[in-house]
């Protein structure tokens, strides 16, 4: 029987591995390890990428949103204890930020389709002490970037962009990172721009923003041994800045070959009890605007279905099996009533996406769904 992994990491590394140990190797022999020249060479080529002014590297995803947090408080622009507007079903990071700047999370319902953020339900929960909408691009798929800056525009809002999922998703000629005042990316090895290893990034428009965020991120200092500000230690170091610099050239071709394979599946998947990502308004052969970090399908049968899937050889994975209102770490600190989000929670399944899958292996999960047994 054929087995399909959910995600090949050594495979897609594979790839890139005489560059990657000859980048690695040049590093080793530099002695520099940690903001030096791969790093400054990163963050300008990503920046270049995203289509911002400003990149700055970070230890990890959740760093990177709280240091634009941060940032500002410090510059005025936020207080202890405003809101913040998060998507209520995505991944526990965006809230933990939130709650370690010291800000209030206001768990907002997604759209039911599209499992972002619905402009709509985040207007409904804007109050005299909101000040910031962080939308987060679930799954790779970009959130409705143009109606949330449209309702920040109109509320006198920042917005934070949670893009840990999706380099590369552009709109318009306009990338995720680019659309919000700021935005956090996650270069955890799984993501779609991963590195060997946890890292981050923050991009800005704003030029104190990011001279901030970067002396938060180097225990409060731009001059050595000169703090301005209590920082923390939170960098993205050399070996890692070299690593992204190896993938990033090859991010737009591994992101068509993600989009082939979703297409694919959007055309080969017919099973009437395994629910498709909606993609009204997509052009139906590529769904061009979307990075495709997962492919989530739902079904109110979900366990049974990744039972059979499992069977067959198809691996997958839940995200996210417990919503962040349900963790134990967040419990009493939310009352309000999400069934949308408990219901997507419920019912959502990740088929294996990665680039470097096989026609046999697609062919293999599109058989294996529409043969699951009711």
């Amino acid at each position: 029987m054929m087995d399909v992994p959910f995600l090949d990491l050594r495979l897609l590394n594979a790839a890139h591995r005489a560059e990657l140990l000859d980048r690695l190797a040049r590093v080793v022999d530099s002695g520099w390890y940690i903001q030096g020249a791969e790093l400054a060479a990163f963050e300008d080529e990503f920046a270049r990428y995203c289509g911002v002014p400003q990149a700055v590297g970070a230890a990890n995803g959740l760093d990177a949103l709280w240091l634009v947090l941060e940032a500002w408080k410090r510059q005025g622009r936020l207080r202890p204890g405003d809101e913040v507007i998060v998507p209520a079903n995505t991944y526990i990071a965006t809230i933990l930020a939130v709650l370690r700047a010291g800000l209030e999370p206001v768990l907002v319902e997604p759209d039911p389709l599209t499992c972002n953020l619905d402009p709509a339900a985040a207007a409904r929960a804007v109050t005299p002490r909101t000040r910031v909408v962080l939308p987060v691009h679930l799954y790779g798929r970009l959130a409705d970037m143009p109606g949330i800056c449209a309702l920040a525009a109109a509320h006198g809002l920042l917005v934070l962009e949670d893009a840990a999922q999706a380099h590369g998703a552009c709109l318009d000629g306009r990338k995720a990172g680019a659309w919000g005042d700021a935005a956090a990316f996650s270069f955890y090895p799984g993501k779609n721009l991963g590195a060997l290893g946890d890292g981050g990034a923050v991009t800005a428009k704003d030029a104190e923003t990011a001279r901030i965020v970067r002396a938060l991120g180097n225990y409060g200092s731009h001059e050595k041994y000169v703090h301005e500000m209590e920082g923390v230690n939170s960098r993205l170091d050399e070996m890692q800045a070299a690593v992204l610099r190896v993938k990033l050239p090859h991010l737009d071709r591994e992101t068509a070959a993600r989009r082939r394979i979703v297409a694919a599946y959007l055309a080969g998947i017919r099973h009437p009890s395994i629910r498709l990502p909606d993609t009204a308004g997509l052009p139906p052969a590529d769904c061009p605007w979307h990075a495709w970090h997962l492919f989530v399908v739902r079904c109110e049968r979900r366990d049974a279905l990744r039972q059979w899937l499992e069977r067959q050889g198809v691996r997958t994975l839940i995200h996210y099996p417990t919503p962040p209102h349900r963790q134990q770490a967040l419990k009493g600190r939310f009352d309000a009533s999400l069934p949308i989000t408990d219901r997507i929670h419920r019912s959502v399944l990740s088929l294996p996406l990665w680039p470097g899958m096989t026609d046999e292996q697609i062919g293999h999960v599109i058989s294996a769904c529409n043969a699951f047994d009711l």
